[in-house]
């Protein structure tokens, strides 16, 4: 028998598409209007006035004003937001600084503010209210939810809240869900995280769990360990277990890997969220990509990945995107991020509306020979190599190797298996020819002899945990790369010997 909660939660859901589908229909006027807004809320802070936002008519003014930055460009303003000073990137002050871990610059403080926080929240609700309107399923709602996320524990700073992302949304959870919320609030401040995941199995088990949200990587250890202390799959702990919401990485490749660990197949929501912004949900079961957010006070900027590293690179607007290609994507935010580089390259799957994927990372890529290979191709040709077999990976990534020993140069693929194919060379032989399929460079080399074939090289079980574990990023919103352009992954696995 259904709640009065599950009952009404579709003829809401119901109400909030039709709120979103006015903007969805309406695309550009919308991010014209959050371009305006933008631009005039900001006007008397310190970088409105640097950059003239008085003077800012059009978003033609705007490229030629606001320059394109990334996080050590911004630092000096931050650093001021840090130190306490007002007006700065934006009205007032911050309420939060989002820390994150920069790969050059150290510790990275992403600004949010109390006009962008209610956009994170909003998102997340209604990703789910989304799925409800689509489907009429919300007996779940009925159920225990985990979300799988840091400590929420926060430090204050200069009269600002300071900590991680999901440690921050936690404050957040609406009423009428902290009853079915798991794990304990005890359980979340737990910073060890393999201790915390052991915690969270002794939480669980005997609850009826009904959604279960996190990065896969993180969410298959949890997995991993209720099979391990139960000896049954996931769908028989859990039964009621029917949805499954994600982000931060591609679920293709964890989804056979997940399925063999519940026992069945459930639906999932694939969300984008970021500590700069809730930039994209899943909106339908059945259609690739994510509804991009026009309408949540970000107004974007794309540029395409092939042209970033010009001098002028062309900087295009929502009007002038097309499906397909790989774009960088540039933000300006309420929380005061300007012509902002999150370091994410996306693909539009639709224009009608406007979805996206997370094709890799700017960074991210192996062109140690002019290849240009992304994650998105890395992943995809796994995937394909892997269709219709009983192989499971559990992680992987992938780096040059130049080795003069070793003959010509290749891609070294490093692969965590769940179960190890016979025949090695005819699953690299699968993986190279769908790369030469899709990266018409990859393939002129290899046709060229510059490039060799590429070679896997198995990782021992629970290797890459124990990986993040030696650079203290177990767990949490940390994700492995995909893809390098030198070896500093590739060596760390050598060192500490987890190859077979």
């Amino acid at each position: 028998m259904q709640s009065i909660k599950s009952l009404l939660a579709i003829p809401f859901a119901k109400r909030v598409r039709k709120s979103v589908l006015k903007w969805v229909n309406n695309p550009i006027e919308t991010q014209e209007k959050v371009f305006q807004k933008l631009i005039r809320d900001a006007a008397n802070t310190q970088f409105g006035i640097d950059h003239k936002f008085k003077d800012i008519i059009s978003y033609k003014d705007f490229t030629k004003q606001v320059p394109v930055r990334d996080y050590e460009d911004l630092k000096p303003y931050v650093e001021r937001m840090v130190a306490g000073e007002e007006d700065i990137l934006w009205k007032g002050k911050p309420i939060y600084f989002a820390k994150t871990s920069g790969t050059t610059s150290g510790a990275k403080y992403i600004p949010i503010t109390k006009e962008s926080m209610p956009t994170h929240v909003e998102a997340a609700r209604n990703a789910i209210l989304m799925y409800i309107a689509e489907t009429g399923s919300s007996k779940f709602v009925d159920g225990k939810m985990i979300f799988l996320q840091g400590s929420p524990i926060l430090k204050e700073q200069n009269g600002i809240q300071l900590g991680r992302l999901s440690g921050i949304v936690a404050h957040y959870v609406p009423k009428y869900l902290q009853k079915n919320r798991m794990p304990s609030w005890e359980t979340n401040c737990i910073d060890d995280w393999e201790t915390k995941v052991e915690a969270i199995v002794d939480e669980t088990l005997p609850e009826d769990m009904t959604i279960i949200s996190g990065i896969p990587s993180w969410v298959q250890m949890y997995f991993e360990k209720i099979q391990e202390r139960t000896g049954q799959k996931v769908g028989d702990v859990f039964k009621n277990f029917n949805l499954f919401i994600f982000g931060g990485v591609n679920y293709e490749p964890y989804r056979a890997k997940f399925e063999n660990l519940i026992g069945r197949k459930v639906d999932s929501i694939e969300l984008y969220p970021a500590s700069e912004g809730f930039f994209a949900y899943q909106d339908k079961q059945d259609e690739k990509g994510m509804l991009l957010q026009l309408k949540s006070g970000i107004f974007y900027e794309f540029i395409k990945a092939d042209e970033f590293f010009d001098k002028n690179p062309k900087r295009l607007a929502i009007k002038d995107v097309e499906v397909d290609v790989n774009y960088v994507m540039i933000i300006s935010t309420n929380a005061g991020l300007w012509a902002y580089n999150i370091g994410d390259t996306i693909q539009f799957t639709s224009v009608k509306p406007y979805r996206v994927i997370v094709s890799g990372r700017i960074k991210h890529f192996i062109s140690a020979f002019g290849e240009h290979v992304i994650g998105k191709e890395v992943e995809q040709a796994l995937q394909e190599a892997i269709f219709g077999s009983n192989v499971q990976v559990s992680e992987f990534t992938v780096a040059p190797q130049i080795s003069l020993e070793l003959g010509l140069p290749y891609h070294e693929w490093f692969i965590e298996f769940e179960n190890v194919p016979d025949n090695l060379s005819a699953l690299a032989q699968k993986i190279d020819q769908s790369l030469q399929q899709q990266n018409s460079y990859y393939f002129d080399l290899i046709k060229g002899k510059v490039l060799q074939p590429l070679k896997i090289k198995v990782i021992q079980k629970n290797g890459f945990q124990d990986y993040m574990k030696s650079i203290g990023k177990l767990g949490g919103q940390n994700k492995l790369p995909r893809l390098s352009n030198d070896r500093k992954i590739a060596d760390t696995l050598y060192s500490l010997k987890l190859t077979k």
